[in-house]
């Protein structure tokens, strides 16, 4: 058997230490298992060469458990990337294959604090919050600097327990692909004047001289973010996103 019968038998081992990576991508990696293994007997079936659907499937089930483990980016061959290529292609066309949710999304779980945790369940559920923008001001805008950007109170309304932390975690989700800084403006503009009338944000004005600019902007999450939201956080009663 070979390479086949090595890697059935490091099956057990590879399991106990997948499981410890992720549920979640452990779970994405055994379907995939299942699935390669179904490939096996219908490739034998319709006449190929046994010794080449093992090995052309061991290399797929290989990467998908460097997935499983994160160590797909560094140790995958072009051989392992085709492979995966491959399977994921036929994955798509198998209408007996249920996705149960992104496999980037266990990598996202662990690279979360528990306070962003409760920002994204807050912009789920209670949508865009207004953030603004002050600058200096400057005849015809020339000149202008931005004295603080992104001022907003979603640390504060999400019940985080290091709002002094908010915007590094605003970054992250942004850098995970799930929240976006936008340049429209929320539904209801009162919304802003509580925002303006934060103690911190009154000192960014101060220091921002003479009529400083004031700009109106908002944070809320993508498509990306809300599915993240509905497949791996709990949410009251199964509440929907507001709109």
């Amino acid at each position: 058997m070979g390479r086949g019968s090595d890697l059935v038998r490091g099956l057990p081992g590879l399991v106990r230490v997948a499981a410890g990576a992720g549920w979640k991508a452990f779970s994405w990696t055994v379907g995939t298992s299942l699935t390669v293994g179904s490939d096996l007997v219908r490739r034998t079936m319709n006449g190929e060469s046994p010794a080449r659907v093992v090995a052309e499937l061991s290399a797929e089930l290989r990467t998908f458990a460097q997935h499983a483990l994160g160590l797909a980016d560094t140790t995958a061959t072009p051989d392992d990337l085709r492979a995966i290529g491959a399977t994921l292609l036929r994955r798509s066309a198998d209408v007996t294959v249920t996705e149960e949710g992104h496999p980037a999304y266990a990598r996202i779980l662990s690279e979360l604090t528990p306070d962003e945790a409760r920002i994204l369940r807050y912009l789920y559920l209670n949508g865009a919050q207004p953030a603004i923008d002050i600058r200096t001001n400057r005849p015809l805008g020339i000149g202008s600097e931005l004295v603080c950007g992104g001022l907003n109170m979603i640390g504060e309304h999400a019940g985080c327990r290091h709002t002094d932390r908010i915007h590094p975690y605003l970054t992250n989700l942004n850098r995970l692909g799930l929240v976006e800084f936008s340049k429209e403006h929320v539904a209801n503009p009162n919304r802003y004047q509580l925002v303006e009338a934060q103690p911190k944000v009154v000192e960014v004005v101060r220091r921002a001289g003479r009529a400083p600019r004031i700009i109106h902007r908002s944070i809320h999450l993508n498509a990306f973010g809300e599915d993240f939201v509905v497949t791996c956080l709990p949410t009251p009663n199964g509440s929907r996103p507001h709109t």
